[in-house]
């Protein structure tokens, strides 16, 4: 062809094999995947703020976090059951460790996690044995972050696009959720006076997560768009505007009314449930969507071949 003259065939713009799948779609169950990520957050970071209220002397906000701790861990655990089909397909993950699995390294996490949060709960619920329940306690409280963050590894190991490409933010995600959750269920129903802990860890917590929430959408390019478009788009938005909105009150009216701080808790964690299912159903979309899988591997093939080129 002569400089400068047209092409007669436009370029083709390959996006996959004859337009189909490319890569399996999970097969995780809705909604026992999404409420399972959700309730490990909320227990993973009500064991903290439940060290925090024990360390301060707040019997209140204490017995309401070792209760949400050790009831969110083992409702966590019922979810994930259901969603293996089989319980002894949990236990069968307990009997190796494997470090390069998130599964499983979240699985002995999870365990330890369940049995440790719930003699903590029964301890401070029963008076008995209060030093082992203590003991019971503080261990909880280390394994919580691990817990609250550990799916957002399990997702980001993964090949669907949309949990991949953001497997830096979505720990912080995750954190940031179960912080808001944990916090704003303590403000539903712990007195004012004994929720001063609980509104600052929903504060810090909204925070890490909208940061992290939108770091995906501004550093991700084509990857984040399922995060913003169709169902997923709709659920990330209520989540924003709600945890935004929860954080508001909190700051204007959580110390003095006692009717605003609940329905801020509640809020909170409506909004940190409804993220959960945004994030999951995204990675769905994208995984369906084979440009979401081909477009990123061509632009990444690209570079190479540019830096490549640059080093000749």
């Amino acid at each position: 062809m002569a400089r400068g003259e047209a092409p007669m065939v436009p370029d083709v713009e390959f996006e996959s094999y004859y337009g189909r799948q490319i890569i399996k779609t999970p097969t995780w169950k809705t909604p026992d995947v999404p409420l399972y990520l959700f309730l490990g957050g909320l227990a993973g970071c009500s064991a903290v703020l439940a060290e925090g209220a024990a360390l301060s002397g707040r019997p209140e906000l204490e017995r309401v976090t070792r209760l949400a701790a050790a009831g969110g861990a083992a409702a966590g655990t019922v979810a994930l059951v259901h969603d293996l089909g089989r319980p002894e397909r949990f236990l069968n993950m307990l009997r190796v460790l494997k470090p390069t699995s998130p599964l499983s390294v979240g699985s002995f996490i999870l365990a330890p996690f369940s049995a440790l949060s719930g003699a903590a709960a029964a301890s401070h619920v029963t008076g008995l044995l209060p030093r082992l329940g203590r003991l019971a306690g503080v261990g909880a409280g280390v394994l919580g972050p691990p817990l609250a963050t550990y799916t957002a590894a399990l997702l980001g190991n993964t090949v669907v696009p949309a949990w991949h490409e953001a497997h830096r933010e979505l720990p912080f995600v995750f954190g940031g959720s179960g912080a808001q959750a944990a916090g704003g269920l303590a403000m539903m129903l712990v007195p004012l006076d004994q929720a001063g802990p609980a509104r600052r860890m929903a504060l810090a917590g909204a925070a890490v997560e909208i940061a992290a929430a939108e770091s995906i959408v501004l550093r991700r390019g084509l990857v984040a768009e399922p995060y913003q478009v169709g169902t997923p788009g709709r659920l990330m938005r209520i989540a924003r505007n709600g945890t935004a909105a929860a954080s508001a009150a909190t700051l204007l009216l959580g110390r003095r009314s006692r009717l605003a701080s609940a329905v801020a808790g509640a809020t909170y964690v409506a909004a940190s449930v409804t993220t959960r299912f945004g994030i999951f159903e995204a990675g769905l979309a994208s995984a369906r969507d084979p440009k979401y899988t081909v477009v990123p591997q061509r632009e990444r093939l690209a570079r190479q071949d540019g830096s490549a080129k640059m080093s000749r």
